[in-house]
């Protein structure tokens, strides 16, 4: 079997697996290599199986409320979180396998090892340092591995690991990442989640639900810092309800740690320093791309901030070298880096009307409960550029379906250009909004103005209503409110 590609990815992840099936599609021979897992983090550590855990968390909190729908459970509905995790950990080897079936359906080869870019258009692969987890079921097990391979074209996809701050940093045992977090062999009776974005919001979620003491510490002045301040009160007003405690403009300075507990100094606005003593604790400010051991610094690639520099198609400065995904920098969303993927093959392929990706068209979205959602500018950034604005709102309070759910506290704001009707932003708290949000992205994809989804017919009764009032409210016409 030759050596030499048209195209070789290194890793496999979301980026990684969509380019190279979006290579094979394009006729182009390819070649993925993994040093672990197929379909990387997401599939496999983050995305999909912690959905599948707050998905368990969402029945747990449904049945604790039966009777508000009329239901009479009998005894007392308690987690099992060893079968939580077995759940969880059971989708994302599913997610593996269909990604292994995948690479066999378009006939994509997997070289198992870790790869290093040794010159232009070569890479040398060693055996990896990482536990192999191949593919489960009829899926042939791919023989490549260790040795020196050729492509006209290399792409970058390995991803992104948990950032680490300096004397606070993850042991595994007491203090964890989202890794450990995923899978505790017994549930904590308290936690201190350090950081609210969207990794660490939904932790917190997810063990508040199961009945876990939770705080939250925040550096910033709102929860969930890169959404709309309106939506992050909003959010907060939810979390405190539940019982979650929020510290917000606060910071971690030390962690002191016992046989099974950690105590937390927290520092507070004002200055002083709270201890706060929790049975475990999570680390969750952030992400950085993993751009180590790959021979980057010998090619004289350009990174910045831990992330390799690219243009609008993953082309980096070293001919014939490409990036995608997280290692690419932010956002560090799976579906940015799927769509990164298709554009950056398409380009290589020579395809006609390839455009670069608009980075404000990419939707964000946070399955805590309740879920927040998110695309384009906010309002305080939109009035920092200059925009004359019009602003509507709707709460979920006047959504017949909302109330039919039992669902009913959410808000929906959207953001339009006062002179144009320019769709600038749209921002979203409540049920199921991660689910609805795509109609704003397709609709600011589109072009659409604000006089288009007026005349938009949405179906009732549904929660997409509150999309179309929303819009109807930023020009004093809302109807149900």
């Amino acid at each position: 079997m030759s050596n030499t590609y048209d195209v070789i990815i290194i890793g496999s992840g979301p980026g990684g697996y969509i380019a190279a099936i979006r290579a094979a599609q394009l006729g182009l021979k390819t070649a993925v290599v993994e040093r672990e897992h197929l379909a990387g983090i997401c599939s496999n550590w983050g995305c999909i199986p912690t959905k599948a855990l707050l998905r368990s968390a969402e029945v747990l909190h449904l049945a604790e409320h039966a009777k508000a729908y009329g239901l009479a459970l009998e005894g007392k509905v308690t987690p099992d979180i060893a079968a939580i995790v077995k759940r969880s950990r059971g989708i994302a080897e599913r997610m593996n396998g269909g990604v292994g079936f995948l690479m066999k359906k378009n006939k994509v080869d997997i070289i198992w090892g870790e790869a290093k870019l040794t010159k232009p258009g070569e890479i040398v692969v060693k055996k990896t340092t990482k536990k192999i987890v191949e593919p489960q079921g009829p899926i042939p097990k791919n023989t490549l591995g260790e040795g020196t391979y050729t492509a006209k074209h290399i792409i970058v996809a390995t991803g992104a690991r948990p950032r680490a701050l300096p004397g606070i940093e993850p042991d595994g045992k007491l203090i964890w990442t989202y890794f450990e977090a995923m899978k505790p062999e017994k549930l904590p009776k308290s936690l201190l989640v350090m950081g609210s974005g969207a990794i660490g919001i939904e932790f917190a979620s997810f063990y508040r639900t199961l009945g876990v003491e939770v705080t939250v510490v925040e550096v910033m002045k709102t929860v969930m810092p890169v959404e709309d301040a309106e939506i992050s009160a909003f959010a907060k007003k939810q979390f405190d309800k539940q019982g979650m405690k929020i510290l917000l403009e606060a910071k971690v300075t030390k962690v002191e740690k016992a046989a099974d507990s950690i105590t937390a100094h927290v520092e507070m606005k004002d200055g002083k320093v709270e201890k706060i003593t929790a049975d475990r604790m999570i680390s969750a400010v952030g992400v950085q791309g993993n751009i180590e051991n790959l021979g980057l610094e010998e090619l004289g690639v350009k990174t910045d901030r831990g992330c390799i520099v690219i243009d609008g198609y993953g082309k980096t400065n070293v001919a014939g070298l490409y990036a995608i995904g997280d290692v690419a920098g932010p956002p560090m969303l799976a579906h940015k880096a799927e769509h990164e993927a298709v554009i950056c093959v398409e380009k290589i392929a020579g395809l006609k009307n390839v455009h670069p990706m608009d980075k404000l068209k990419i939707p964000g979205c946070t399955y805590c409960n309740p879920q927040v959602a998110s695309v384009g500018l906010t309002e305080a950034k939109a009035k920092e550029l200059g925009r004359d604005i019009r602003v509507g709102r709707f709460p979920f309070a006047g959504n017949g379906k909302a109330i039919a759910l039992g669902e009913d506290q959410g808000l929906v704001k959207t953001i339009f250009d006062k002179k144009t009707g320019e769709l600038l932003g749209a921002h979203m708290v409540g049920a199921e909004v991660t689910e609805l949000i795509q109609g704003f992205v397709v609709a600011m994809n589109l072009e659409t103005t604000e006089e288009d989804l007026m005349h938009t017919i949405f179906p009732h009764p549904t929660i997409s209503e509150t999309l179309k009032e929303s819009v109807l409210d930023a020009y004093g016409r809302v109807l149900n409110a």
